[in-house]
């Protein structure tokens, strides 16, 4: 006899868990999709309603507001109603809200759809790497966490095409059909209900124990391996504790320095990221080059953020989850460093494209290491929250980046120095504080008291 966690984490590695990967890949996508496309749309925007550039900034930065909220709601509401619903919700809010956008009829009403696909846009992703988080085995579950990740790169990379295609050939009313653009996940959300499953350990911890064992038995089935007879467990999420309680929790003794580190993870590598990604069309644009020009250039950046993912999930199980999230972290601090110093087309695209290449391959592991720091029952919750937290990165960046170099006077190249002291400290303490959690099964995570790095180590 097996718990259901068991099972799961003893099944090889098949087909269907990939299936499950690529189904949720596609809506993470479409999010990244329309993150990309605010980018390209602040050019066109800007011209359209002659808009500064730290009101361009607050265009982008209120969309960051609304996964502040939409992380933390999302994950709680998760822990109570299930990963797959909520995932499905969130994808439905961002497409509607992104649809608005388009036809958006001044700054305030755009404002407003743009913090409301931010409300599900932050939801969306915790929820979708908590989901894939359990039902992947331990010794793949790193690998598949990077892959899922790696669907953001192709939904850049669609953004940069209708950037590139779109955009400069409609006009300066180019942005609004690149969000009309970006309303079809609207679609997508309504397959995506009955495509896949939901997290069995989820269905167990919740009591719901015929529901998991019938998708356990799918997986089973899809390896090839006999029907083995699954332990029900004590429902633990049906009651779900008050908002402040789960706080607590987080924030308690066992947890506190894993808490701790996620926080400072994800506002560094969210500040950073999107301080850079966001505004990197208008900067290329203000060095000189043609807004078409620009496009291609963050086009052909876009795309090294693949062998990024890639080389991150071949890592991730060999050197382990701290290991690679330091070396990626290092790296984007140099490539921003020397990014800001670019001088001639070449080198420019050069750093651009090993600190996307860095950047999103640190990405991957953050959205692998984030689920893996707390137990079942607040999951998603922890997962959300530290999200959530780093999405004031994310408001703060995208304002500060036209602040620092109007307002404040500071040159291109100080403003990346910047970034690469952030992505540099962000690293120090992944570092200092962070566990390995490489080969450990979710269910050994608890909230009674963290596992050391001696014993990540035998788990491995």
């Amino acid at each position: 006899m097996a718990t259901v966690a068991e099972r799961l984490d003893g099944l090889p590695t098949t087909r269907k868990h990939w299936k499950i990967v690529g189904l949720s890949g596609v809506g993470w996508a479409f999010d990244a999709m329309d993150v990309g496309l605010v980018s390209f749309a602040l050019v066109a925007l800007g011209r359209d309603w002659d808009l500064s550039a730290n009101t361009r900034g607050l265009v982008a930065s209120i969309g960051f507001a609304g996964m502040f909220v939409g992380a933390a709601a999302a994950g709680r509401l998760a822990d109570r109603y299930g990963r797959r619903a909520i995932f499905t919700l969130t994808i439905l809010i961002y497409s509607i809200a992104t649809l608005l956008s388009g036809v958006a009829w001044g700054l305030v009403s755009l404002l407003a759809f743009r913090f409301v696909v931010g409300l599900g846009l932050g939801g969306e992703l915790p929820v979708a790497s908590t989901l894939v988080s359990e039902v992947a085995p331990a010794r793949s579950r790193g690998k598949m966490l990077v892959i899922l990740e790696s669907f953001w790169a192709w939904g850049w990379i669609m953004a940069a095409v209708i950037g590139l295609l779109v955009v400069p050939r409609v006009g300066d009313a180019g942005w609004r059909v690149a969000f009309i653009v970006g309303a079809a996940p609207a679609l997508y959300a309504v397959f995506l209900r009955r495509a896949v499953p939901e997290s069995p350990r989820w269905l167990a911890a919740n009591g719901r124990h015929d529901e998991a064992v019938g998708i356990v038995r799918d997986l089973e089935t899809a390896a090839g391996e006999p029907h083995v007879e699954l332990t029900p467990l004590r429902a633990e999420l049906g009651q779900q504790q008050p908002l402040v309680e789960q706080f607590r929790r987080l924030w308690s003794t066992a947890l506190a320095q894993r808490t701790f580190v996620l926080w400072v993870l994800w506002f560094g590598i969210t500040f950073s990221y999107y301080g850079v990604f966001i505004w990197l069309p208008q900067l290329l644009v203000d060095r000189g080059l043609s807004t078409v020009r620009s496009f291609e250039y963050v086009l052909i950046t876009t795309l090294a953020q693949v062998p990024g993912y890639f080389s991150a999930a071949w890592l991730v199980e060999r050197w382990g989850r701290r290991p690679t999230l330091v070396t990626y972290l290092l790296g984007s601090a140099v490539s921003a460093l020397l990014l800001g110093r670019a001088g001639d087309d070449p080198t420019l695209l050069i750093w651009s494209c090993l600190l996307s290449f860095f950047n999103l391959g640190a990405w991957g592991v953050v959205y692998t290491y984030t689920p893996e720091q707390y137990p079942t029952e607040i999951r998603a919750f922890g997962a959300g929250s530290a999200a959530s937290f780093g999405r004031l990165g994310g408001i703060i960046a995208p304002y500060l980046t036209p602040w620092l170099m109007s307002s404040a006077g500071f040159s291109q190249p100080a403003v990346f120095v910047v970034f690469m002291a952030v992505f540099a400290a962000t690293g120090l303490v992944v570092l200092l504080f962070g566990e390995e959690t490489r080969g450990r099964p979710l269910e050994a995570i608890t909230a009674t008291a963290p596992v050391t790095r001696s014993e990540a180590g035998r788990l491995a």
